[in-house]
Order: C-alpha cells, then sequence, then structure tokens
C-alpha cells in the first residue's frame, strides 16, 4: 500500500535512512577534501572588526539557571539599540570558534553532528550603534562582519519574505541562518539533512539564552517566503539556503 504525505513526510524525523547508505561511498570516505568550514568571500570586501571573547568579561553576569527559567520567546521590542559589543557576544555565542583543526574542523560554542557546522550566518541589521542598515555575514574565523550590502529599507524587505510579520522590523536585528548542505552530506551522504536541522536548534537556543545575559529578547521564526529571503541574501536555494531566522531586540 502506498504510503500517505503525512507518512513520508515523518520518515524524515526518523533515522532509519542511516540503515540505507553505504557510507563507505561519501566523499569522505573516498578522501575528497573537506569543504571550507567558512564561506569565503572575496578579498576586497568590506570587513568590521568584532570585540573579541575576552572583552565579555565586562557583560552583566547572568545566573543559567535564571537565564533558563526565563528564556522566553519575545516579539516586542524597544527603540534602544544593541551595542556592536553585544552583537558580537551575540555572534560568538551561537557560532564562535574555539579551536581549529588542521583536518578541516573547528570546535565552536555549540555542538554540530560530526563537527561539520553546516551553517552560515547572516544579518538583517536594524538598530546596531555604529552600523548601517543592511544585510551582513559572520565570519567566524575571523571574528569579523562582512557587508554584504547595505540598505536603508532593510526593515521593509525583512518584514516582506518573512509573510508580513511586521513585528520583525521593530527588531535590532535578526538572524539568518543557511545551510551550505555538502558541509554535511561530505560525511554523511543522505543522512545529513536531517541533523542540519538539529544544529540550527541547538544554535538558536543558545541566542535565546546569551540574549538574557544582555537584557535582549528574541523569538525564533520558521515562516518565510523561500524564494523571496534567499534573494535578499543572493542565494542560489540550492547549494545554499536560508533555514531559520530569528529577530532579537532589547526588551524593558
Amino acid at each position: 500500500m502506498q504510503k500517505s504525505s503525512t507518512d513520508q513526510y515523518r520518515y524524515f524525523l526518523k533515522d532509519s535512512v542511516r540503515k540505507t547508505l553505504d557510507f563507505s561511498s561519501t566523499d569522505q570516505s573516498l578522501g575528497k577534501p573537506p569543504p571550507p568550514i567558512e564561506k569565503p568571500c572575496s578579498p576586497e570586501a568590506e570587513r568590521i572588526d568584532l570585540a573579541p571573547p575576552d572583552r565579555f568579561q565586562a557583560l552583566p553576569p547572568v545566573d543559567l539557571l535564571h537565564a533558563i527559567a526565563n528564556r522566553r520567546s519575545r516579539r516586542q521590542f524597544s527603540d534602544a539599540p544593541l551595542t556592536q559589543e553585544e552583537l558580537s557576544f551575540l555572534l560568538w555565542a551561537t557560532q564562535g570558534i574555539r579551536a581549529q583543526s588542521p583536518a578541516g574542523h573547528a570546535l565552536r560554542t555549540v555542538p554540530s553532528a560530526g563537527n561539520r557546522h553546516a551553517l552560515e550566518t547572516y544579518l538583517c541589521v536594524l538598530n546596531v550603534n555604529g552600523l548601517d542598515s543592511g544585510f551582513y555575514r559572520y565570519l567566524p574565523v575571523e571574528h569579523r562582519l562582512v557587508i554584504e550590502y547595505r540598505d536603508g529599507r532593510a526593515a521593509g524587505r525583512i518584514a516582506a519574505a518573512s509573510f508580513r510579520q511586521d513585528w520583525m522590523a521593530t527588531a535590532a536585528v535578526v538572524f539568518m541562518w543557511s545551510a551550505i548542505p555538502y558541509r554535511m552530506e561530505w560525511r554523511y551522504g543522505l543522512a545529513a539533512h536531517k541533523v542540519i536541522l538539529l544544529d540550527a536548534g541547538h544554535v538558536c537556543q543558545n541566542l535565546y539564552l546569551a540574549c538574557e545575559t544582555i537584557e535582549a529578547g528574541t523569538c525564533a521564526v520558521a515562516a518565510y517566503d523561500q524564494e523571496l529571503v534567499d534573494r535578499l541574501l543572493d542565494l542560489d536555494g540550492s547549494d545554499e539556503f536560508v533555514i531559520y531566522l530569528a529577530a532579537v531586540g532589547k526588551v524593558s
């Protein structure tokens, strides 16, 4: 009997595919070099230095128990901007690199299946001290931002790309995580795709907890216009595409 559409989509949540794969035929097993741990960008691209982790000691200490107990999705933000130091902290907490390996791996502040870290972090910056409105990408290896493009209409564009969730336009910054599937496929083949989404959950939970440290709030968003949001970031929609958003802003 043919499976229903519901059963087919539920199958994606299982790990049964692992039993059907020949892992000796993955690109890793075939000896192909791993893909880079960071998406390359032009040497001429404009970069912005971020506050290094040793500067985060100036942030107010928050007990982990308090952060977990206080964590919730917040869609109402004040007009107060984020500082660049606070943004630096949020980026480091969600994708920061603690150590690199010559074997093409990086130990980060979040877990990842096989240490593959298939995500890239883009930002729609709307209200951050010292940064123009527009779209940026985090370079975790350098702990810097690269400017994709400045855009005075970024607030309206991000609202339109999220099916008119207009509250997102009131955020200080919107995190936009893309997936580069081959980073995970290189090791796991067709078993890669479920764990990429699990990795995104790890990253976003770190964002929620880190926001509690700086008196900010966030709300994760999984409803968006896929083609429109990919065009905003000039992604091809196949080898790289957005999989998750989260709006961040100061709260009273």
